[in-house]
């Protein structure tokens, strides 16, 4: 049974990732074909904004929000607004200025290797050697691709670096939400990350003038499909993923997006797709799934460092304390008890000429804090 339950474990987390890489490379393409007509920020606020008061009546309604502190709240903002709210203007800024759907997929395919520069410092965790060797194939498979990928200068060379900031606000957004400890479900910080994005977006728009939508059927049709697929679907699977994963493994399957971003590119929107893009797509795989070989090989323990600094803090040993000693029927004090209740003989009645030294063993110090002390 155990062993039926580890292979469903797994195809379950294989099939996440799969559909995270397809949701996610949708996002650019989808962002190429809605903003023909429209502005991408118009766009974005009609991607978002729905969803939010979609997501927020469900939580709601599953008691999500409930106990949800003010601290705990900020944090989630935070995290929203740069991996959500950054992320996607600078990605739609990017391709509106001309840079290709497979070149701007491929610059933020570099955060892998900045997530694993950065997860030592910061987090405290280790990268392995193999993980070292997976990260490196898969920048030399991205490489081959953005080789194959350029356009001929159809952009201004400013417009790469939008690509680039997009990059680094998910990398900030992802390390700060590994530096505190999980506590809400997935459904329920993604409510708040889209409803921080919405509110975000919505004042850009109105700052610009692009707030309101036009009233095409196709326009709208766009909207639904970028909230459904590079929204809910990429970034629900994201943060799933990245609780089961860890940051290392999860960013290295960012290098299958930029191949998978190429061919819906040259399906959709005529982008060159050469014996090269192919060979990249290869050797990207491959290194994402030496990756994430490597993060399987981790103990639970590891595992659970990988969730955060405080998930770390959990895991070590606790220190057992021997508890307070306990009064025999004369008055004399007996031998140290265990800290447990189901250990610990009753203690007998104990008479009045012997309040003072029970008066004393009251005053002994308590089971430390976290023992069980039963029901």
């Amino acid at each position: 049974m155990t062993k039926q339950i580890g292979v469903l474990s797994t195809l379950l987390v294989a099939a996440a990732s799969a559909g995270f890489v397809l949701a996610w490379s949708s996002g650019f393409t989808l962002a190429a074909l809605a903003t023909v007509d429209a502005p991408a920020t118009t766009l974005l606020v009609w991607r978002f904004l729905p969803l939010a008061v979609l997501l927020l009546v469900v939580v709601g309604l599953r008691g999500g929000l409930r106990g949800l502190g003010r601290r705990e709240l900020g944090h989630q903002v935070v995290v929203g607004l740069l991996a959500q709210a950054g992320y996607c203007a600078f990605v739609y800024a990017a391709v509106a200025a001309g840079v290709s759907t497979g070149t701007t997929a491929l610059v933020d395919a570099v955060q892998p290797l900045v997530v694993a520069t950065l997860v030592g410092p910061l987090l405290g965790l280790r990268v392995r050697g193999a993980q070292w060797a997976g990260l490196a194939l898969g920048a030399v498979g991205v490489a081959l691709v953005v080789g194959s990928q350029q356009d001929g200068g159809g952009a201004p060379p400013a417009a790469y670096a939008l690509p680039a900031l997009a990059m680094a606000s998910l990398v900030a957004g992802t390390l700060v939400e590994r530096r505190r400890e999980v506590r809400l479900p997935v459904l329920t910080t993604l409510a708040l990350h889209v409803s921080a994005t919405a509110v975000a977006l919505a004042v850009l728009a109105a700052a610009t003038g692009t707030l309101a939508p036009p009233a095409e059927a196709s326009f709208w049709l766009a909207a639904a499909l970028t909230a459904a697929l590079p929204t809910l679907a990429a970034y629900g699977l994201y943060w799933w993923l990245l609780r089961r994963l860890g940051v290392t493994a999860v960013n290295a399957l960012l290098f299958l997006v930029a191949p998978t971003t190429a061919v819906t590119g040259a399906l959709l929107l005529d982008e060159p797709f050469s014996a090269a893009t192919a060979a990249g797509f290869v050797l990207s795989a491959a290194g994402s799934g030496l990756v994430l070989r490597g993060e399987r090989r981790r103990s639970p323990q590891d595992g659970e460092r990988a969730s955060s600094p405080a998930a770390a803090r959990r895991a070590s040993p606790p220190v057992h304390r021997p508890g307070p000693r306990s009064v025999t029927a004369d008055g004399t004090m007996g031998g140290w008890t265990a800290n447990h209740a189901s250990t610990a003989p009753a203690s007998p009645p104990i008479s009045s000429t012997t309040s003072t030294r029970s008066s004393a063993s009251r005053r002994a110090p308590c089971p430390p804090r976290g023992t069980s002390t039963g029901s």
